[in-house]
């Protein structure tokens, strides 16, 4: 993973040491919170229902173990003993006191972190599909160019003031699992007929109150020109997007009103005036930054492993786990492991300061000291010995770590909701945690296989629910929260927005009416093949609709 050089270390210790004054004189009354307010919010500090939050980057949602102690210790120290991962590939502390940041920031930056770019109308964390540099299926790493970008966007003097905030994402997979296409621009690799490595790229997804789908934008960008077609796509935002009206700010809305054709041509017309300048990017900085995302020294392996064929036949918890939790690696005898954060009845993405140091333990003990944070709100090992698996379970069993649910019915994404967010209308942790609790058997989830619930807890959709194969919107009506339900979405390369079933539900109601739904899903499939995506896709909406409300 990349490393600090001198300038980088400077850097990021003379804004802690900026933001130190700064809380000092806002403690001191020498600021007001609306004079502070922006200061706290270029360094990562939320003021929430209750408390300060401090959001803090984990960009490509890299870390190694000396760094996710030290989260694990900023968790015992100065906050509640946990962290909440999110569909970010951030982490958020969210109960810090204000007196403490600076202190805490101190910290992350002794290892290479801090909480720049987490907040404010600028380009945020970039993210990447999370078993990057591992997966059989990959074009190429995407993570080297991830760094690249956020290079180049940190605090980016003509990008720190957009007229929203921003958002990247990279796949070096066709199949999509960092969501590219619900991003301001979604980044696929790919290569040309000339077998030379480029982009697909794709521009003006998102969600909140107005969700889309990206536009398809270009078929193939060279891999010198990531950084001047980036540019110019920022050039034409901050032009032409609105800020008026901070709703209709993101550059899906300009995409929607100006048009594919206008955007496009713009933006080609900037590309094509900037493209052999100092943006242009040689391949020996390619390289440069690839090196830091060398692989690690994998050992020579046969493809099967004796030790997992044995532990798989002799043990079916291990075997259900291992099903679910891992997923197949580029180098024969490794595997990538899901660490769920959806344990039955818990709250998504949450994980102890002692779970934390644990992971960071299993990370040196059977993952080269190296973890990923997924969208999906898990832990990833990315690079274990599948000999290592049953040693591996049996641990993370011993720490309730080791739910077999990757994939499947409770693992579940969901915001902070109105247990934590100023901005939430309804609670979204409780309905998770209910529905988990109904689909929580094995025999059950099994039978009902892939399926992506995602919740938020209002239209801000930090959720995602729009591309959940079912999604859940906590709305308020009325003062009591009530929770519509969207079906058919999905984050992938087939990305598509739920359809609403209808009227919303109490809280009350809420996990009878999934029940509803998955029980239509059960008898309405061709069989155990036919996914829960594939069957609404071929069913639509009605049998669904009249499962929940009754023939119309």
């Amino acid at each position: 993973m990349y490393r600090y050089d001198e300038f980088d270390q400077q850097f990021v210790q003379a804004r802690v040491e900026q933001f130190r004054d700064q809380v000092r004189r806002r403690l001191a009354g020498e600021l007001t919170e609306e004079q502070f307010r922006p200061l706290r919010l270029m360094n990562g500090v939320y003021l929430q229902l209750h408390a300060y939050m401090l959001r803090i980057a984990i960009p490509y949602g890299t870390l190694n173990a000396r760094q996710l102690r030290t989260l694990a210790r900023i968790g015992r120290v100065y906050d509640k003993g946990y962290g909440h991962f999110t569909t970010r590939q951030n982490l958020q502390f969210n109960w810090p006191a204000l007196k403490d940041v600076p202190d805490i920031l101190t910290e992350l930056a002794a290892v290479e972190m801090h909480a720049i770019q987490t907040s404010g109308n600028c380009i945020r964390n970039v993210t990447a599909d999370h078993f990057a540099g591992a997966a059989a299926d990959e074009i190429a790493d995407p993570r080297p160019y991830a760094e690249i970008l956020r290079q180049w966007s940190s605090l980016h003097p003509e990008f720190s003031f957009l007229p929203r905030k921003f958002k990247v994402a990279i796949s070096g997979a066709r199949h999509d699992r960092a969501a590219i296409r619900v991003h301001d621009i979604g980044l696929q690799i790919v290569r040309n007929a000339a077998g030379e490595l480029g982009f697909e790229v794709f521009v003006g997804g998102g969600l909140g109150r107005t969700p889309f789908t990206a536009w398809h934008l270009r078929d193939f960008l060279p891999e010198e020109d990531l950084l001047a077609y980036c540019e110019a796509i920022l050039r034409v935002y901050n032009l032409y997007g609105r800020r008026d009206n901070k709703y209709k700010a993101r550059i899906k809305i300009l995409m929607h009103e100006a048009g594919l054709d206008t955007v496009r041509a713009q933006v080609e017309e900037e590309f094509e005036r900037i493209r052999d300048g100092v943006l242009k990017l040689p391949h020996g900085d390619i390289e440069r930054i690839a090196a830091y995302f060398a692989p690690p020294a994998f050992a020579d392996l046969p493809a099967e492993s004796a030790a997992e064929r044995s532990a798989r036949a002799a043990d079916p918890v291990f075997a259900a786990w291992a099903d679910a939790n891992t997923h197949p690696h580029r180098v024969p005898g490794y595997a990538s492991v899901t660490i769920s954060l959806k344990p039955v009845g818990g709250i998504p993405g949450d994980a102890t300061s002692d779970q934390m140091d644990l992971v960071a333990d299993l990370a040196d003990a059977y993952g080269f000291g190296e973890i990923r944070v997924s969208h999906m709100q898990n832990l990833i090992l990315a690079h274990v010995k599948r000999d290592d698996l049953p040693a591996l379970h049996a641990k993370l069993l011993a720490a309730g770590l080791a739910t077999p649910n990757a994939g499947l019915v409770t693992d579940i994404i969901a915001c902070p909701g109105l247990d934590y967010c100023a901005l939430a209308n309804a609670r979204s942790i409780p309905v998770a945690q209910a529905i988990s609790e109904r689909f929580g058997s094995a025999a059950r989830q099994a039978e009902i296989g892939p399926l992506a619930i995602k919740i938020s807890g209002c239209i801000n959709a930090c959720g995602h629910h729009h591309v959940g194969h079912i999604g859940i919107l906590g709305v308020d009506k009325k003062g009591e929260e009530f929770y519509q339900i969207t079906i058919g979405g999905s984050a992938d390369e087939t990305a598509s927005l739920g359809d609403i079933t209808g009227r919303g539900f109490s809280t009350h109601e809420v996990v009878g009416a999934v029940e509803t739904i998955v029980d239509t899903y059960l008898a309405e499939r061709t069989g155990p093949e036919e996914t829960f995506l594939a069957a609404y896709r071929r069913l639509g909406l009605k049998p669904f609709k009249e499962a929940l409300y009754g023939q119309a």
